[in-house]
Formats: structure tokens, sequence, C-alpha cells
């Protein structure tokens, strides 16, 4: 498994917009070979900021990279940039390899 994980920081009071643009754009991911599970995870608010992360499970970092490469990619991104003076900074993407799996 591979996972990957954007951490976005989100200005306080714009959570219900930044929550909206996620659960209302067509991310592409069930059509993508490799893909596993996304999920659209908030944490705490501190300071004027709500973090959120988004958490991608892939096959493997093939899956992932080739995910970056497509068109499915493209069209879950447009029109990203359009939504950014709701950040406090660009998210952060974090990736890691499954050194063991419970189930």
């Amino acid at each position: 498994m591979y996972l990957t994980m954007n951490r976005f920081r989100v200005k306080t009071g714009q959570e219900e917009a930044f929550e909206a643009v996620w659960k209302s754009r067509d991310s592409h991911l069930k059509t993508v070979d490799g893909f596993v599970s996304f999920h659209l995870m908030k944490g705490d608010e501190t300071d004027g900021v709500r973090l959120y992360a988004s958490h991608t499970m892939w096959r493997d970092k093939n899956a992932f990279e080739a995910w970056t490469k497509s068109e499915a990619f493209r069209a879950a991104h447009k029109g990203a940039k359009s939504s950014s003076d709701m950040y406090d900074g660009p998210p952060e993407l974090e990736v890691f390899d499954s050194v063991q799996e419970l189930t």
C-alpha cells in the first residue's frame, strides 16, 4: 500500500466552504487503476486555523504516479486555485510506503 496525504490549513470561518468544495467535486478516483480509498479528515482548530488532511490509499507508488499524470487528475484538480483564499498557506504533501498491514 502507498498513502498520500495532503495537509491543509484552512482559515477559521472557511470550514463549510472548504468541505463543500471537496464534497461536491468529482475526484474521478473510482475510475483510476490502483485506487483503494479516500478520506477527508477534520482536525483541531488552533490560532485561527482548522487542520484538515486528505488521505488517499493506493495499491502502490506506481499507481499514484500514474494518477498524477492522468487526464482524471487534471479534471479533478481543475479550478483548485480559485479557492486558495480559504487557506493559510499551500497544502503539504506527505507520502508513505506500508511496512505492515493488519486487517
